[in-house]
This record gives structure tokens, C-alpha cells and sequence, in this order.
């Protein structure tokens, strides 16, 4: 279980990440608090850091479900690639949003993945399977 705790902290800081950089855009392109628009490239930063938050909902809840139920070393593996999506997708989109293909599908498909392996240990565990 130490490996999928470790992914759930890793997806933190790097969401913790991700919000200095939205405060370091905030200087770099002179939006005062409390807008979230007025330069385009700010609002590359604001939307991943929104788009994070919004998968964080079902990752670490899913993380943590799946891990009850199947083996925790796969679960951290798929829980890693969700990390490595995020990142991907945080380059892709600051650099030209059109690019953010790949990352978007690195980690929704591991959010998809663990909730889907939750639901079936969970129903699994109903029927005594």
C-alpha cells in the first residue's frame, strides 16, 4: 500500500505544483486576483490547474478503492501514469492547447481504469465473489 500512498502524495505536490505556477502566470501577465481571464496564456494555466482538480475528484478516491481490491503495486503503476499524463498534459496545453491530446488521455484513462476496477472489487465483494 506504501506505493499507491506515495502516487496519492505525488498527485498532490504536483498539484500543489501546478497552482504556483498559476500564481507565478498571475505576475508574469498582470491578472490581479480574483480574475481568471484577461491574458490567454494565464488562462492555459488557470484551465489545467481547473481540469487537475476536476480528475483529482475521482483519482484519489479511485486510487485508494482499487488498491483494496486488487494488487497495490498495479494500482500505484496505473495511479503513476495518471501522474505523467497530468504533467504531459500541463506542458502540452501552457505550450499550444492543441497539444494537449496526449496528456488528457494518459490520465483519464487511468482515472477510468481505477474507478471501473473499484467498482467491479467493490461489486465482487458484495456478491462474496
Amino acid at each position: 500500500m506504501a506505493w499507491v500512498q506515495l502516487v496519492a502524495l505525488l498527485a498532490l505536490f504536483e498539484y500543489v505544483g501546478f497552482m504556483a505556477a498559476v500564481g507565478n502566470a498571475r505576475t508574469r501577465y498582470g491578472i490581479k486576483a480574483p480574475a481568471t481571464s484577461g491574458d490567454e496564456n494565464f488562462e492555459r494555466y488557470f484551465r489545467v490547474q481547473q481540469n487537475t482538480l476536476e480528475l483529482l475528484i475521482m483519482f484519489l478516491p479511485s486510487l485508494a478503492i482499487a488498491a483494496l481490491y486488487w494488487n497495490p503495486v498495479w494500482v500505484a503503476a496505473i495511479g503513476a501514469i495518471f501522474l505523467v499524463g497530468r504533467l504531459l498534459y500541463f506542458r502540452g496545453y501552457v505550450r499550444e492547447p492543441r497539444q494537449r491530446s496526449l496528456g488528457f488521455t494518459l490520465s483519464s484513462v487511468p482515472v477510468i481504469t481505477l474507478a471501473l476496477g473499484g467498482v467491479i472489487g467493490v461489486v465482487r465483494s458484495l456478491l462474496g465473489v
